[in-house]
C-alpha cells in the first residue's frame, strides 16, 4: 500500500513525540484520529479532526495530495485538534410569542427579547425569575450592557423594538430586591422600527440600527433630566404625570448616517468603542469611526441584502449573512477592504449567525429560516463540521453561544443545546 510522510502537531493538550509517520495515503480522518488515540494510549478515546495546510481534511490522504499537487516525497504537516461532538438538546425556555433575541452573557442565565413586547430572565433551571414588559411592540434585539452591580446582583440591560425606541432597563437578580427590574432611560431617534442594539466591551456607548437607514450612537449614562421631550407630549404634563420613577428620555450622542437602506445590525470593533462595523439591505458593509461619525470604508457585495453580522473572537473576520442563502466573509486585516474572502453556502436563508465566546477556534453558528443550525469552521469552507434541526417548519431568528451553551430563538420560543469539544467518548461514537 502507499503511504506519505506526516509529521504531527497540536495545540491541545495530547502531544505527540516529534517523529515521522508513514502514513498509507487511503487513509481519512477516522484512520488518523485512531492512529493519535493509539500513539497516546488514551484509554477512552477522543476524536480528532486534521488541519493540513490549514484546510480541514475531508477526504483521503491520496485524494488530498492529488488535488494539491503535492509530490509523494513531501513531509506533511499535520495539525490535530478534538472534533466537536453531535449537538444534544438540552431544554426548551417557554415563551408564547416569538423570541427574536438571545443572549447568554449574564452568567448561569439566558436573556430573551419577545415579539409580546417582553424581555425575560431564565436562569439555567428553566424558572423565568424576571418578566419585564419592556415595549409596547415587539423587541426585536436585546443586549447586557453592565453588571453585576455587587450591591443588588443588578444588571443593565438594552433592548430595541419595533415601537421606534430602545430602552436601558435595570434587572435585579437579588431574591428581596425592592424593585426587580426598573427602567432607567428610553431612546429616541429612530422613525422606522429598530433591528438591532449592542454594547461596547466597556458598556459605556451603545450602537442601535433601524430600517431608517441611520444609525445612532449612545451613551449609557442616565441623564437626571429629559435629553429631549418627544413631539408627543408637553414637559410639564408628562413630569407632573411621570414623575421621577418614569424611564428618561435620553438624545444621541452622534447618527451615523451612510447606508442608503434599512440597516440590519451595527456592532463595535474587537475591544474598540471608537470604530464599528455595519450590514444592511443596501447590499454593504460598512467601517465606522464612531468618534468621528463617519463611514470610513464601504465594502459592496451587489445583490445581497444582509441580515446579521457577527466577528471572530480575534476579531480579524467579518461575517455577513445575506437573503441570497449566503454568509459573506471578510478579512479585516488588509489595509484595503474592497471583496470576501470566502462565502459559505446555506440551502435556506441564514437569518442569524454569532462565533463562540469563548473558543479560540475559528468558528461560527448560522441558524436558519428552514429550522436548522449549522457550525462551520472557516479553515474548511466546503460544508458545514455538524449542523442539527431546531424546530420544523419555523424559523430560528437569533443564536447565541457561550462555553458549552447554546441558545437558540425563533418562532418556536427557545432551545437549549449543548455544544462539546474534546470531551471523552466511547469508541463508537467515531464512526
Amino acid at each position: 500500500m502507499a503511504t506519505h510522510p506526516v509529521v504531527f502537531t497540536t495545540k491541545t493538550r495530547y502531544v505527540l513525540p516529534s517523529q515521522k509517520f508513514m502514513i498509507p495515503v487511503e487513509w481519512r480522518r477516522y484512520q488518523l484520529s485512531q492512529l493519535i488515540n493509539k500513539a497516546l494510549s488514551l484509554a477512552d478515546p477522543i476524536p480528532f479532526d486534521f488541519l493540513v495546510h490549514g484546510e480541514i481534511l475531508r477526504t483521503s490522504l491520496a485524494q488530498w495530495t492529488a488535488e494539491k499537487g503535492v509530490g509523494e516525497e513531501e513531509t506533511l504537516e499535520i495539525e490535530y485538534f478534538e472534533s466537536v461532538l453531535p449537538p444534544q438538546r438540552l431544554s426548551s425556555l417557554p415563551h408564547e410569542d416569538w423570541v427574536s433575541s438571545v443572549s447568554c452573557s449574564i452568567s448561569q442565565h439566558f436573556l430573551t427579547a419577545s415579539y409580546d413586547g417582553h424581555v425575560r430572565l431564565f436562569d439555567h433551571s428553566q424558572n423565568c425569575i424576571r418578566d419585564v414588559p419592556a415595549h409596547l411592540a415587539p423587541v426585536t434585539s436585546v443586549a447586557l450592557v453592565s453588571g453585576p452591580n455587587t450591591n443588588d446582583q443588578s444588571y443593565i440591560v438594552a433592548s430595541a423594538s419595533h415601537d421606534l425606541t430602545a430602552r436601558l432597563t435595570k434587572i435585579s437578580l437579588a431574591d428581596d430586591a425592592a424593585r426587580p427590574s426598573q427602567p432607567l432611560a428610553t431612546l429616541h431617534l429612530h422613525t422606522s422600527p429598530l433591528t438591532s442594539i449592542t454594547a461596547d466591551s466597556t458598556g459605556s456607548t451603545l450602537l442601535t440600527a433601524s430600517w431608517d437607514g441611520n444609525i445612532g450612537v449612545w451613551d449609557t449614562t442616565i441623564p437626571t433630566e429629559d435629553d429631549l421631550v418627544p413631539e408627543s407630549g408637553d414637559r410639564k404634563k408628562r413630569r407632573k404625570t411621570g414623575g421621577n420613577d418614569r424611564p428618561k428620555n435620553k438624545a444621541p450622542a452622534t447618527v451615523l448616517k451612510s447606508h442608503t437602506a434599512r440597516v440590519s445590525k451595527a456592532l463595535f470593533a474587537l475591544n474598540s468603542g471608537r470604530y464599528a462595523h455595519s450590514c444592511g439591505f443596501d447590499s454593504t458593509v460598512r467601517h465606522w469611526d464612531v468618534e468621528v461619525g463617519v463611514c470610513t470604508n464601504t465594502i459592496t457585495v451587489p445583490e445581497r441584502p444582509m441580515l446579521d453580522l457577527s466577528l471572530t473572537n480575534d476579531g480579524n473576520m467579518l461575517l455577513a449573512a445575506s437573503t441570497d442563502r449566503t454568509v459573506s466573509i471578510f478579512d479585516l486585516r488588509g489595509s484595503e477592504l474592497s471583496s470576501t474572502i470566502g462565502t459559505l453556502m446555506h440551502p435556506a436563508t441564514p437569518s442569524c449567525l454569532v462565533c463562540p465566546h469563548t473558543s479560540t477556534a475559528p468558528q461560527v453558528m448560522v441558524g436558519s429560516y428552514d429550522g436548522v443550525a449549522r457550525l462551520w469552521d472557516l479553515r474548511s469552507m466546503r460544508s458545514a463540521i455538524a449542523s442539527f434541526r431546531v424546530w420544523d417548519g419555523m424559523k430560528i431568528l437569533d443564536v447565541d453561544w457561550a462555553g458549552d451553551m447554546l441558545c437558540v430563538g425563533g418562532e418556536g420560543g427557545v432551545d437549549i443545546w449543548r455544544i462539546s469539544q474534546g470531551e471523552r467518548i466511547s469508541a463508537t461514537a467515531q464512526t
